[in-house]
């Protein structure tokens, strides 16, 4: 049985190089969904053409764009590139170069040249949800992103800040603090038994 192996990380973008090689409808949707989840991402976007709405939201998040066509120097000082030209083999080349500098790079709608996926976010203050289908099916990771946009309630930053004090006043080691936290959440989940 096929299984799910991706390892999910929550990445601080912020102090991160990041860069999108692409202009078009795919780069507007790889930067909308980076910036929505992390409007203060460092980013460098790079494409012979930009749309006008790209263009509009990169100068609302200080997004830094460079009108040229893709070369291999763009992607030093980078940690992770996202490629989503039009051209196939611009994209591949993306890939490559970003393979030999162990940079971590995203080919959009290409999943054997993935490091990483862009999964479905559900974000409510500080609880963030990340959905992935290990690439299989963008539009399940969208319907289940709905589902639990609808489920979590809205209150839910509020018990996670309460938690937080709750959790700094408590004595003794790791071990206890976790046992107390156990105890004192476990009726978050109804569990059937």
């Amino acid at each position: 049985m096929e299984r799910n192996e991706l390892y999910p990380i929550f990445l601080k973008v912020s102090q991160l190089q990041v860069l999108i090689v692409g202009g078009g409808n795919v780069g507007l949707e790889k930067l909308s969904f980076l910036l929505k989840s992390s409007p203060n991402a460092k980013v460098l976007m790079v494409a012979p053409e930009f749309l006008p709405a790209t263009l509009e939201l990169a100068q609302k998040h200080d997004v830094t764009i460079t009108e040229a066509v893709y070369k291999k120097e763009f992607i030093e000082g980078k940690h992770m590139v996202i490629a989503c030209t039009d051209k196939p083999e611009v994209n591949e080349e993306v890939y490559h170069d970003c393979r030999e500098r162990s940079i971590l790079v995203n080919v959009a709608d290409n999943p054997p040249f993935c490091d990483f996926y862009m999964g479905g976010i559900v974000t409510k203050g500080n609880v963030k949800v990340a959905i992935s289908t290990n690439g299989k099916s963008p539009t399940t990771a969208k319907r289940l992103r709905q589902f639990f946009e609808d489920v979590l309630p809205e209150n839910i930053d509020d018990l996670v800040k309460n938690l937080n004090e709750y959790r700094k006043t408590l004595k003794g080691d790791f071990e206890e603090k976790v046992e107390a936290l156990n105890e004192f959440t476990k009726g978050l989940v109804n569990r059937k038994e």
